[in-house]
């Protein structure tokens, strides 16, 4: 639609003034009324003209000349043009009817981009960030195939480090040979209890180290369930057989 305004906007400066030279419209102000905008200083010379005398002078004819522009008004030396609904109609009728409007073919010279997205922790459930997160890699990879990238979609599926261990210290702990089927929860709901377990021990450990005297930083780093979770962590990464059990 704005190529064909341009054309449009060239045709009349060049029928009234033998304007021949390149031209650019902008966004009309927000305080003003119109769809685009065309500042006039650049005709005076040709027109021999005030810039409001020249800004009407031009929208008069493009009205005439035009179905594209329905109405327009002239502030000092800037024609705000307002663009008829139906071409706005028109464009979104196109887009409706054409799954691949706006899409370039993929181009082989151009580097593939690679999404990764969601890659959620394995060991807990799904939340609302992380629907987020799929919907904007999902629409990114989008946008680039659009443009022409070829993509490449990954996550990570990782389900290991020292967040599984915190679920795996506290079943040790407090689990009590539960497992997902005895307590009638999902695997991922099950883990997440016990994540959630231990980081209410942590709390109080931390709190204790605290009221003993200890600065936060301290205690946060000190708790005793901590520490036996970096070492579990620490033996998971050796390949200690009773922690890879486990």
């Amino acid at each position: 639609m704005t190529e064909a305004l341009v054309l449009a906007v060239s045709a009349v400066l060049r029928d009234l003034y033998g304007w021949e030279a390149s031209l650019e419209l902008q966004p009309t102000r927000k305080e003003f009324e119109g769809d685009a905008t065309l500042v006039v200083f650049p005709f005076l010379k040709q027109s021999c003209k005030s810039p409001v005398e020249t800004a009407n002078e031009i929208g008069n004819a493009l009205l005439k000349a035009t179905p594209l522009v329905t109405r327009f008004n002239a502030v000092q030396g800037f024609l705000n043009l307002v663009l008829a609904s139906d071409q706005f109609e028109s464009l979104f009728d196109t887009l409706r009817s054409s799954a691949d409007w706006g899409c370039w073919p993929v181009d082989a010279e151009q580097p593939a981009a690679m999404v990764e997205f969601s890659s959620p922790n394995t060991n807990k459930p799904l939340h609302l960030g992380h629907v987020r997160n799929i919907l904007l890699g999902h629409s990114l990879s989008r946008i680039l195939e659009a443009s022409g990238r070829r993509v490449v979609k990954v996550q990570i599926v990782n389900d290991r480090g020292v967040h599984i261990c915190k679920s795996m210290w506290a079943w040790q702990h407090f689990g009590d040979g539960m497992t997902p089927e005895s307590a009638g929860q999902k695997g991922d709901h099950w883990v997440g209890t016990f994540y959630v377990r231990f980081d209410q021990e942590y709390r109080a450990q931390v709190r204790e180290l605290m009221d003993a005297g200890h600065p936060e930083d301290h205690a946060k780093n000190h708790a005793p369930c901590m520490l036996e979770v970096q070492e579990m962590l620490r033996k998971w990464e050796d390949r200690d057989p009773e922690v890879r059990a486990l």
